[in-house]
């Protein structure tokens, strides 16, 4: 053999060795022949969040979407969504960043339901291209509720004197201590018919041909167990993240889990506004108890 060939076979082995060795150095999850795909957990109950357990807003979940889908060489991005549902416009935000990520980056989502994704939460499921759940998951709860409570009564009863002063005909509808006006129930009806529309035909534009049920049922506002959800074209498959992302992309494929900046006791900071540590001692200490309670409800709703 001549020296040439030598030279440039000893050349192409010692680059081989070394290719080898940054293999060994650089992180898995940093190299371009392992594919990866970034996971984001979309977890409780949307628009609700108290300093000690947040919800989901659009403020906490922006900047650990945005890390996730400008993930370099990413496969696609997973989303595991476990939310009862909550406010219909923080889940409408959420569902529109998803989809205006995806689009910019050209990157597949994926969404793997939990033990919910109901109402807002499964909103925000149909901003994924494909909703993957467990049998026992609950899916479903396409409507629109609202509810309060009424104390004429009771103050009149204790002996407490009502005044309130509005400028505007409409200013005090469905005050909780004044009776109630059937009007006032009907325009409040109207409200929720038009945020129920919309809410239909979201689900509609995203899962299309795949729904099977008629829409008297399906946007009834029940639910239903995770086979049966499928049945009925709402997702579209049984699994779980780690087994159904290594069978799409192959044993080793890397999943790091993004989060947004951590605070006080790992409590996710929020990207824009939002409260701190400083509300558990402030005035709204009392709101923060008021709103643990509602999102209790709301879980309790679907039996968890």
């Amino acid at each position: 053999m001549s020296g040439a060939y030598l030279t440039a076979m000893s050349d192409t082995t010692i680059t081989e060795r070394m290719s080898r060795g940054l293999r060994r150095v650089i992180p898995r999850r940093f190299r371009r022949d392992i594919p990866i795909v970034p996971v984001v957990r979309l977890s409780g109950v949307i628009g609700f969040s108290t300093p000690l357990k947040p919800g989901l807003t659009i403020s906490l979940v922006a900047r650990p979407l945005e890390r996730a889908f400008a993930w370099r060489n990413a496969k696609a991005v997973a989303l595991v969504i476990n939310s009862p549902g909550g406010s219909a416009v923080q889940s409408h935000l959420i569902f529109q960043r998803i989809r205006q990520l995806a689009e910019e980056h050209q990157r597949p989502v994926i969404g793997f339901v939990e033990d919910v994704a109901a109402s807002g939460g499964y909103m925000i499921a149909c901003a994924t291209d494909e909703i993957i759940c467990d049998a026992s998951s609950i899916v479903g709860s396409i409507g629109v509720i609202g509810g309060s409570f009424g104390f004429p009564r009771l103050i009149e009863k204790l002996g407490i004197e009502r005044r309130l002063y509005t400028a505007g005909e409409r200013k005090a509808m469905l005050d909780p201590f004044l009776p109630e006006n059937p009007d006032d129930v009907a325009r409040i009806k109207a409200i929720q018919q038009d945020i129920h529309a919309g809410f239909i035909a979201l689900v509609k534009g995203r899962r299309g041909p795949a729904l099977t049920g008629s829409d008297e049922l399906v946007f009834s506002g029940e639910y239903w167990a995770g086979r049966k959800a499928i049945e009925l074209g709402l997702a579209d498959g049984v699994g779980d993240v780690r087994s159904t992302l290594r069978q799409r992309f192959g044993e080793n494929v890397v999943m790091p889990l993004v989060v947004g900046e951590r605070g006080w006791f790992g409590r996710t900071k929020p990207a824009i506004g939002g409260s701190s540590f400083g509300d558990l001692i402030g005035p709204g200490f009392a709101d923060e108890i008021v709103s643990a309670i509602e999102a209790r409800a709301l879980w309790s709703r679907y039996g968890f």
